[in-house]
């Protein structure tokens, strides 16, 4: 696990390093304006993707939207 001010990233392994890893990072960003911009990623490698790969861009575009919505409401109730 890499972390600093403002970034967090992990590499995960499914059994074994490459046969399905996935590197997640999580972003915030200062915008200078007194709001900020939160961003995540996900970068899949490894030898069985390609048997995954569409329903991957699938789950992890939903999963993203779910999780960056609750985020915002949480935020802003602060």
């Amino acid at each position: 696990m890499q972390g600093t001010h403002n970034e967090l990233s992990w590499l995960g392994h499914l059994f074994f390093p490459g046969l399905f890893d996935g590197e997640h990072k999580f972003e915030v960003i200062n915008n200078g304006n007194g709001s900020t911009t939160f961003r995540h990623s996900e970068k899949f490698t490894g030898i069985l993707i390609p048997l995954f790969k569409k329903k991957l861009s699938i789950n992890t575009k939903n999963g993203f939207e779910n999780m960056n919505k609750k985020l915002k409401e949480l935020a802003e109730q602060r």
